[in-house]
């Protein structure tokens, strides 16, 4: 690696986007709001950014559960028009999970990660053995499993113990309790900030901060406020051979760009390529898509 170099920008975004699979399902979309299926269940939520009209609008009077908003398109309840259990297993190739349906929209899962599992899958399969890899903000711990079944040691650090509960679970559902990974319930900027007083490197760091949150002990998380740090000190704990930095953003205030920039400024003298775009999901018919979140990429030359 040339310590010299600094990382070059691709000039073109990537959009990646992602289409059904066996457990999931973007059915339909419009209105303000996506029709989804989870495993056995089909949702509504809502989306603002869908401005245009639905497809196939019988199919919405179906769904089990719509989630009604209070105020904002995060926080509201769930209207059920049949039963749902309270968690249902789901599956990715080869990872199981929980799927739940949370006070916060979402379902324990974002399918829209599955274009960066699907990523870092291939990434860890050209890699060397003993590859360590870090999952910060890793919450319900998808791709700290992925990492795992590809072979790698991860260390899975999230702020909130119900969700490395979670991911705890899901190993075991996929049949990687005995792989190794360290559990971690601690603020993600305390823990890097230890990791590099005591000089610990990693191959690849994946990064997914949500624009708002709490450590264990109270600690306020800031997406722009904080990230540009937490960036810097991730680069630093980069191995000499690392492969790859991943971070992923969900904010209206943020591009693939703006985080290529940050992370380019950060990793000034490691050479490589940083790509950024958009992750989407497509609809199962036609050809729209519904852009959902930000990301950037450093890779190692």
């Amino acid at each position: 690696m040339s310590r010299s170099a600094a990382p070059l920008i691709a000039p073109e975004p990537v959009a990646l986007r992602g289409a059904a699979w066996a457990d999931y399902a973007l059915i339909d979309s419009g209105d303000g709001k996506k029709l989804e299926r989870y495993g056995g269940y089909t949702v509504v939520r809502p989306e603002p950014q869908c401005l245009w009209s639905p497809l196939r609008p019988a199919e919405w009077a179906e769904a089990d559960a719509v989630f009604e908003a209070a105020g904002d398109e995060e926080s509201g309840r769930w209207r059920l028009a049949r039963p749902v259990p309270e968690s249902w297993p789901m599956t990715w190739r080869r990872i199981g999970f929980e799927a739940r349906l949370t006070a916060f929209r979402h379902l324990a899962v974002f399918p829209e990660h599955a274009a960066n599992w699907e990523w870092i899958e291939a990434r860890l399969a050209r890699s060397t053995p003993a590859v360590k890899v870090l999952n910060l903000f890793g919450y319900s711990g998808i791709a700290s499993l992925v990492a795992a079944a590809a072979g790698a040691s991860v260390t899975h650090v999230d702020a909130s113990r119900k969700a490395v509960a979670w991911a705890r679970r899901n190993a075991a559902l996929s049949g990687l309790a005995d792989r190794p990974i360290r559990w971690i319930c601690e603020d993600a900027r305390k823990y890097v900030a230890r990791e590099a007083r005591r000089g610990a490197r990693y191959h690849a760091i994946i990064l997914d901060p949500p624009k708002y949150g709490r450590g264990p002990a109270g600690e306020i998380w800031r997406l722009y406020e904080h990230l540009p740090e937490l960036v810097a000190v991730c680069v630093a704990l980069l191995d000499e051979s690392a492969s790859f930095l991943l971070i992923n953003a969900y904010s209206e205030r943020i591009s693939g760009l703006a985080l290529a920039g940050l992370v380019a400024g950060a990793a000034k003298e490691r050479g490589g390529l940083i790509e950024w775009g958009e992750l989407a999901l497509m609809e199962t018919a036609g050809a729209r898509g519904v852009g959902l979140s930000f990301f950037a990429r450093w890779i190692s030359s």
